[in-house]
């Protein structure tokens, strides 16, 4: 939730992409704590919703104007926008999921046709809507061997990829945005970088362990996902203050301790679910702001037994693969392809996802 990245691709016939060029645009502080607050009940949260989702639009033409600039491409030349949105509702259980977003005024704000609403048909074919981007991992991270591509952003998902199979994905719990919340509460910087204050503290094993087996979630089989709705500040607070009342309420650790335990949290739900899912794979191909992040890589190298490399190696740059992802998915609903896929999502049938807004 710090800002948006975002990529101009080509496709050939069979959906291959090629990225063209990149750009990103960051958040204000204002918006990104509108968006923190608009994951929890409000008051207005409809008019600040619809607001939010007006300037998101406007960050997304701000993106969309910097790859025409650098790329010295006309908007007439693009067929379309895939536009995601920003999550700060997900409850495929209940039947709905929330993406602020403003479409429309997108369209208008760059005079190109918006493709967004990735997974609200999928929800309505009683899918989990997430994760999204199994089929595109498929199309251009396949190999001769078993591979897993693990997403870290604010949640972690992973992707299963087994010759001759379809493949499979899920969410595996936090990935971020534990780690993203304490280190503001605690020094006042959005991110922890390069996990260095982190680092600085030990994993604490008691803790760690009350964190999965406190949470039925992580116990849950594929197809799965999950969000802000469950991993949030209470989440956290209350199993903390769990473990410090084991010690007569006595702290037992430090602020950065916490941190370095959060690390590990992360690696280790991802690398359960690896090891679960994708014993035997050949290697594990990371992606999101989290790649960035070496003390979390180091950890997961650590806890995996196959090498743990980013996208790079693959051909495709870490921060890249989302967007790109997202142009896909424009490209197959102009296609006609349905990319919903229920070995992923647990819907009923494949669906074409996506709506467009035309130009």
């Amino acid at each position: 939730m710090d800002g948006v990245d975002a990529v101009l691709a080509s496709f050939d016939p069979l959906g291959k992409p090629q990225v063209v060029e990149r750009s990103d645009a960051p958040f204000t502080r204002s918006l990104r704590d509108e968006f923190l607050a608009l994951n929890r009940a409000g008051s207005d949260e409809l008019a600040r919703s619809a607001l939010a989702a007006n300037t998101l639009a406007e960050v997304y033409a701000q993106a969309v104007k910097q790859l025409l600039v650098k790329s010295k491409v006309n908007a007439c030349e693009i067929r379309a926008i895939g536009a995601h949105g920003q999550t700060v509702r997900h409850q495929p259980d209940q039947g709905y999921t929330i993406q602020l977003n403003a479409p429309a005024y997108l369209a208008e704000l760059t005079g190109i046709t918006v493709i967004a609403d990735f997974r609200s048909r999928d929800i309505a074919a009683g899918g989990q809507g997430a994760p999204l981007v199994p089929m595109f991992h498929a199309g251009v991270f396949a190999s001769t061997n078993t591979r897993a591509v693990l997403n870290l952003g604010g949640i972690a998902n992973v992707t299963v990829l087994i010759p001759g199979d379809n493949p499979i994905g899920f969410d595996t719990g936090p990935a971020n945005v534990l780690m993203d919340l304490w280190c503001e509460m605690h020094t006042g910087a959005p991110y922890d970088h390069d996990g260095k204050w982190g680092m600085s503290g030990e994993i604490h094993a008691e803790l760690l362990a009350h964190l999965i087996n406190s949470e039925p979630w992580f116990a849950l089989n594929a197809p799965k996902s999950t969000g802000r709705d469950l991993f949030h500040r209470s989440w956290l607070e209350s199993r903390i203050d769990y473990v410090k009342n084991l010690h007569g309420g006595q702290t037992p650790f430090r602020p950065q301790d916490i941190q370095a335990t959060l690390r590990a949290l992360t690696a280790q739900s991802a690398s359960d679910a690896i090891a679960k899912y994708a014993a035997g794979a050949a290697d594990v191909l990371i992606c999101g702001g989290g790649a960035r992040n070496a003390a979390l890589m180091n950890e997961l190298q650590r806890r995996i037994p196959c090498p743990v490399q980013p996208t790079d190696f693959a051909g495709i740059g870490t921060q890249d693969v989302e967007a790109l992802a997202f142009a896909w998915l424009a490209w197959a609903h102009q296609q006609g392809i349905a990319v919903g896929n229920p070995s992923v999502t647990g819907a009923r049938g494949a669906r074409i996802l996506g709506a467009t807004w035309p130009a």
